[in-house]
């Protein structure tokens, strides 16, 4: 699913104009983002949380020369899908 199929959906079942709908799923998406930023917790309940985690400086390796090279500590986002999330894709 695209991000294009999310607003078709959004302004079908809230019956929007799409150019609204895009508008509406642009807000959410920037304010998830600007929430990120800041390093705060973005929970949505029944789907699940995201969170920036820090990763530490380390050593890798050039897959084609071999050669050892540094990778820069940086943060990266994460995921924990909510408990009904993952019962709705376990579901037998």
């Amino acid at each position: 699913m695209t991000k294009s199929d999310i607003v078709t959906n959004v302004a079908k079942r809230v019956a929007l104009h799409k150019n609204d709908a895009e508008r509406l799923v642009e807000i959410v998406f920037e304010s998830i983002l600007e929430a990120l930023n800041n390093e705060d917790k973005v929970e949505l309940r029944g789907f699940g949380s995201f969170r920036t985690r820090y990763r530490k400086e380390r050593k890798g390796r050039n897959p084609k020369t071999g050669e050892e090279i540094k990778v820069p500590a940086k943060r990266i986002v994460y995921f924990k899908p909510g408990k009904e999330l993952k019962e709705l894709i376990n579901k037998s």
